[in-house]
């Protein structure tokens, strides 16, 4: 940058010496413009030195353009503040603001590098005041300010190459966003604590109601407070995610991690494409929200959301107050006693006033032995009075808790694997919420006569659930049984009627279709109201008479099987013997034996149906029916 100053100088002098010798003006006009050029130029650079400063509508931009530092206003807004935005894309989201709480008036702001003050930046106002300062305690011989393509303004020693020596950078400082590679926690050496703290409003970059971070009281535990309530706990690192928020493991786009160790505790996230811009941020209402960056729909994609009431109702911290765990039923929250556990007020609870939560049915005794009874799957309770060892077994972490009075409670510390490390709560456990499908297992500490009471209780359960089952598998042994029986039943008279069916001979379609000459006019003896009859002789010589039935008859095989019955039942000599049938294919066929002489009815009816010269008489009806003569 100093020599672009200086070649800026260089050409000016030069100009004035063209103009000294009366260049005409054309030429004074292109130098003048080669000279604005420069000089924007070496504004748009992404770092100042001593003595340098950034003017309203002067900018920093960061080496590959990706941000950009200066001055704007918000929204609506008239003020002026001095923050950094996204610069190819999304122009106008601004990531970070220096003066959120002391805005500039007018445009007469103006950022340096102070020398006289161990280098820090300063922003001034039109009366030279400082509105805002980066307050660094560290001096350096030759300092500058450099905006980084990650977002991050940072302030170092020109003459240090280390990058990891930094004198302040804005990261330590963030306001609404958090940009992958920054940090939410507390440096527990200098006491520095990193959180997210939303705007007023969307004019108003001021300190809002809602902050977003790390608790370090107990076990640190990310937490979304209202002013100084807390109103969503995201709760402890497990080793894949926050208690409270499961969905949040690593997948494609992101990947997270969670320090903790005697210097620091800090949460931050990377992206596995760092090609792919996102952001998380807290918004005026309380919500944390999480963006990528579309590039085919230039637009910000929603990727996650939560706070205390975007996930449920039952993210509301402590809902069901102490000893008492949330669960969503029908989109409700339902507050229920953890097992052992009774209403600390039935009135209240009988009014759904159910924070007041639960307290024990029976007192511990530590003297004469407590235990500990295992609730699954839920989210681990608020761990501000808790205590961690990560090298202990489950096991040993149960040893700990017994021996100490004051321990109401333990769990796994990471669930990575078979799960490893103890956690221990030596206070009311609060803030419990059923989580069926990702959620850890707690062992609560509980009075000896209490566990009796769970076991007889439980067996007693057990009792019921096997009597159930043995009722269930008695009624459907029964109904197996019966139905068995009944198809047995249905089986045998079934084979018993094929078996009548059988008696009678059943005669192939091949064949009498060959008796009949395939049913010809010429062998047809006449027709009745179910079809033709048809003379036919067999191999063997017999003749025969097929009436065969019409498929417009009406008859459905039902009929005709039982037609079949009835008249192979009645054997008479004075009746047309049946020989057979034929049900082959869609054919239902009577086969009688042939009668020469005409049938029966021809003598008993001829006179009045044949022309028949006298009647039978009644004498020789009877001798016919009852004695066959």
């Amino acid at each position: 940058m100093p020599f672009i100053l200086t070649l800026a100088t260089n050409c000016m002098k030069q100009a004035i010496s063209i103009s000294m010798s009366k260049m005409e003006g054309f030429n004074l006009l292109i130098i003048y413009s080669f000279l604005f050029y420069i000089i924007s130029a070496a504004r748009t650079l992404d770092t100042i030195s001593l003595g340098q400063s950034i003017k309203d509508g002067e900018t920093l931009v960061s080496a590959k353009a990706s941000f950009e530092l200066g001055f704007f206003s918000p929204g609506n807004s008239n003020i002026r503040y001095l923050g950094i935005w996204y610069k190819k894309i999304a122009e106008g989201t601004v990531t970070w603001v220096a003066n959120r709480d002391a805005p500039l008036s007018d445009r007469s702001g103006v950022l340096r590098i102070n020398g006289e003050r161990n280098g820090i930046l300063v922003l001034l106002n039109s009366t030279n005041d400082t509105v805002w300062s980066s307050n660094s305690s560290i001096s350096a011989q030759k300092p500058v300010a450099a905006l980084m393509e990650s977002g991050n303004l940072v302030v170092k020693d020109g003459k240090d190459n280390n990058p990891d020596n930094i004198l302040w950078q804005s990261f330590d400082y963030p306001c609404d966003t958090l940009l992958p590679g920054m940090k939410l926690g507390i440096n527990l050496g200098t006491g520095l604590n990193r959180f997210l703290s939303s705007w007023k409003s969307t004019d108003d970059p001021a300190r809002g109601d809602f902050t977003y971070g790390l608790d370090p009281r107990g076990i640190p535990q990310l937490v979304l407070r209202k002013n100084s309530i807390i109103t969503f706990r995201a709760g402890l690192w497990n080793g894949l995610h926050w208690t409270g928020v499961p969905q949040l493991q690593p997948n494609p786009v992101y990947t997270f991690e969670y320090v903790s160790n005697e210097k620091e505790a800090f949460y931050t996230y990377n992206l596995s494409n760092s090609s792919v811009p996102s952001r998380m941020v807290i918004n005026p209402a309380g919500t944390v929200q999480r963006y990528t960056w579309m590039e085919r729909t230039k637009t910000w994609t929603l990727f996650s959301r939560f706070s205390g009431v975007t996930l449920d109702q039952c993210d509301s911290y402590a809902l069901c107050g102490a000893y008492a765990s949330c669960n969503i039923n029908s989109n409700s929250p339902e507050c229920e006693c953890l097992q052992g556990f009774v209403p600390n007020s039935q009135r209240e609870w009988d009014m759904q006033y159910k924070s007041g939560g639960c307290v024990r049915r029976t007192p511990l005794d530590c003297k004469h032995g407590d235990g500990f009874l295992e609730h699954k799957a839920v989210k681990l309770p608020d761990t501000r009075f808790s205590w961690v060892d990560k090298n202990i077994t489950l096991w040993e972490c149960k040893e700990l808790c017994s021996k100490n009075c004051s321990c109401t409670a333990y769990a796994n510390a990471d669930v990575r694997g078979r799960g490893s490390g103890c956690l221990l709560w030596f206070h009311d456990l609060i803030d419990i919420k059923e989580l069926p499908e990702s959620g850890q297992d707690l062992f609560i500490r509980m009075a000896a006569s209490e566990l009796d009471n769970v076991e007889r209780r439980r067996q007693s359960k057990n009792k019921k659930q096997v009597m159930i089952i043995i009722t269930s598998i008695s009624l459907a042994t029964a109904v197996i049984f019966i139905g068995g029986l009944m198809y047995r039943r249905k089986k045998h008279s079934n084979q018993g009627n094929e078996k009548e069916e059988m008696e009678l001979p059943i005669f192939d379609l091949k064949i009498i279709a060959n008796a009949t000459d395939n049913f010809s006019e010429k062998n047809k003896l006449g027709e009745g109201g179910f079809g033709p009859v048809y003379k036919g002789m067999l191999i063997e010589g017999q003749e025969i008479a097929v009436k065969r039935l019409s498929k417009g008859s009406g008859q459905g095989m039902e009929e005709f099987k039982n037609e079949v019955l009835l008249i192979a039942k009645l054997q008479h000599r004075n009746l047309v013997k049946l020989l057979g049938c034929c049900t082959q294919r869609d054919e239902r066929m009577l086969i009688y034996e042939y009668l020469p002489n005409k049938s029966l009815d021809y003598f008993i009816f001829g006179l009045i149906f044949h022309k028949f010269e006298s009647f039978l008489s009644y004498s020789n009806y009877f001798h016919i029916l009852f004695f066959r003569t």
